[in-house]
């Protein structure tokens, strides 16, 4: 609804704007062209036999531009802008709350880890010089290891930009083994594209010698996609006006870049999405539920500081779903180390607390609320998610 209402007021804002820039372009064309009359006036006395009178043309002149008043119409169609301007930017101030420390709570960050972590997202940004500054600044110890790797990675992609796999190839190479345990078919797609680099900018020859010596051994696990490389020698040099067109898209490139560093990372048992940007993206997403929330405890009176779990739930989208949880279906809370989900012998699932309730403190057995049979506590056992 807040977005809507944003959208509909700049869309008032760009008309009013469209509008005022149509009518000042309109009084300036007609302020050039009486200013152009009364000069083509005065020039011809010079190649006329018949006497101008500069006096009155101005005077004329000045009539005419009294009478279209475009000093007025400007001034008022800009003092209109002005006031949409100002309403909207008022309605962004009240909206987009700048204040974000109101949603801010008091915790307790430990700085070697957050250092850490945004060493980690300059190194995946290539980033090095950024790194140095903040190593030095912020006297931290510089993981030697991971830095080697991501240059490594950085090198291979800045190769591959250039249309040289070569050193793709040559990592592919030495963790092979490892690959192929994934199920990786990294290699095949880096030979595909020389492959489709040669056929195009080469012979039909050259392309056929290199499908022999580096496609051929992978025949045997990617047999439908060599025979579709084969069938595009036919068409050696124009591809784009083939069936096989769709080997040339430069998708494919792009696409083998983000394939290179997420194959990169799996090695290296890091996320392929950098904690850091995911991190600050869930924030802006929760952003305007908790200022809100804060808005309304310190209505309220309440203390926002001394919470320890949100009283109402905040909504990202499935992109921040990394694993499962646990919302007991009794207590609404959901599941954590203090108060995990136990599996009854019926198959349902409730939170320790709830159970604890249900028992009268593990001194009785209870019904089970959503079926008619009777546990104990001892039958119960924990699930982990």
């Amino acid at each position: 609804m807040e977005l809507n209402m944003i959208q509909d007021s700049f869309e008032r804002v760009a008309k009013k704007q469209k509008l005022s820039s149509s009518e000042s372009q309109e009084l300036i064309d007609q302020v050039g062209h009486e200013l152009e009359q009364a000069l083509t006036s005065i020039q011809s006395d010079n190649s006329s036999a018949i006497s101008v009178d500069h006096k009155s043309v101005l005077t004329e002149l000045r009539a005419k531009l009294h009478l279209i008043g475009a000093q007025n119409h400007l001034e008022g169609s800009q003092r209109e802008l002005s006031v949409n301007l100002s309403k909207h930017q008022k309605l962004l101030e009240k909206t987009l709350n700048p204040d974000i420390s109101k949603a801010c709570r008091s915790v307790d960050f430990d700085p070697h880890i957050v250092n850490q972590i945004i060493i980690n997202h300059f190194y995946r940004e290539g980033l090095f010089d950024i790194v140095d500054c903040l190593i030095k600044e912020a006297s931290e110890p510089e993981p030697i290891s991971l830095r080697l790797q991501f240059q490594e990675i950085h090198q291979i992609l800045e190769s591959a930009k250039c249309r040289n796999l070569e050193p793709a190839l040559n990592w592919v190479s030495a963790n092979k083994d490892g690959l192929k345990e994934s199920g990786s078919n990294l290699e095949l797609k880096l030979h595909k594209l020389n492959f489709i680099d040669i056929l195009q900018n080469r012979s039909r020859g050259e392309a056929l010698k290199y499908a022999k010596t580096y496609l051929s051994p992978l025949a045997s696990s990617h047999m439908t996609e060599i025979q579709k490389l084969m069938g595009s020698l036919l068409w050696a040099g124009k591809l784009h006006q083939s069936p096989y067109a769709d080997l040339v898209a430069p998708i494919h490139r792009e696409k083998l870049a983000d394939e290179l560093m997420q194959t990169f990372c799996d090695f290296l048992g890091q996320s392929f999405r950098d904690p850091l940007k995911v991190a600050i993206a869930a924030g802006v997403e929760g952003l305007p539920t908790l200022l809100k929330l804060a808005n309304v405890m310190a209505a309220k009176k309440q203390e926002w500081q001394a919470m320890k779990q949100l009283p109402v739930p905040l909504e990202l989208g499935k992109e921040f779903h990394f694993h499962s949880i646990f919302v007991c279906p009794v207590s609404r809370d959901q599941g954590s180390d203090e108060n995990p989900p136990l599996l009854l012998p019926c198959g349902h699932v409730l939170c320790k607390q709830s159970i604890n309730k249900l028992s009268k403190g593990n001194t009785r057995n209870f019904k089970c609320p959503y079926c008619p049979l009777d546990a104990s506590v001892a039958q119960c056992k924990q699930l982990y998610f």
